[in-house]
């Protein structure tokens, strides 16, 4: 993908999140009550920041961790909680300045909420780099791409989730395809687990994929690779 191309994507993004759905964000990731569908999806994504959570160190203390994609800031204060410092970027204004407000006091020493692009090099070195449900958006070549760009910033391990390929997550996909497209999300990038192992192994060789976890949870469907630094 070009530069122009890339740059094309964030912006689609970037639009959605900070203007089609902030409303519909901030309601996911509160204890706002929500419709059926809605509902499988809050489940299912903290479903899969449980997942992930257990594929890092329980005590996190003295470790720099990069939220890649950070949203309303779910992850990024459990992690905290553990002792990490942690950097949470994302391209919406909207869901930073929310993820700032939901920030407990208590551990503002240690979160930092920012508005930009995950591989901006200015952001520095990370023990540990999460994107949950981030690299969803992106094609295959290009996200991984992406992972390999952050390979040489990142001392530890990376945890990043993709949308499996399943009959199911086709038929969904199918079916987003009729909304009006003013209402759409990004579109989403259904990939077969066998062929991310193989483009991550080519795109970053010095890490080796460990833990796998994949959450199903109604209109929810996820999957979780843990990328280690031997």
């Amino acid at each position: 993908m070009s530069d122009a191309a890339y740059r094309d994507r964030l912006t689609r993004i970037e639009t959605y999140f900070d203007r089609t759905a902030v409303r519909a964000w901030e309601q996911m990731t509160s204890d706002a009550p929500l419709g059926r569908i809605r509902a499988t999806v809050r489940a299912g994504r903290d479903r899969m920041r449980g997942a992930i959570l257990d594929m890092l160190p329980a005590d996190l203390s003295g470790r720099r961790v990069l939220d890649a994609g950070c949203g309303t800031g779910a992850f990024a204060i459990e992690a905290a909680r553990r002792g990490a410092h942690v950097v949470g970027i994302d391209l919406s204004p909207k869901l930073v300045a929310l993820a700032r407000h939901r920030a407990p006091r208590e551990l503002a020493e240690r979160l930092d909420f920012q508005v930009g692009d995950l591989l901006d090099e200015r952001l520095g070195r990370f023990d540990h780099v999460v994107a949950m449900d981030v690299l969803i958006h992106y094609p295959l070549r290009e996200a991984a791409g992406t992972l390999g760009a952050l390979a040489s910033r990142i001392d530890r391990s990376v945890v990043f989730t993709f949308a499996p390929r399943t009959p199911l997550l086709a038929v969904m996909h199918a079916t987003g395809k009729l909304f009006p497209r003013s209402d759409r999300s990004p579109a989403i990038e259904p990939m077969s687990e066998r062929a991310v192992r193989e483009a991550v192994r080519r795109a970053v060789p010095a890490f080796e994929a460990r833990r796998t976890e994949r959450v199903t949870s109604g209109f929810y469907i996820s999957q979780a690779l843990e990328l280690v630094r031997p």
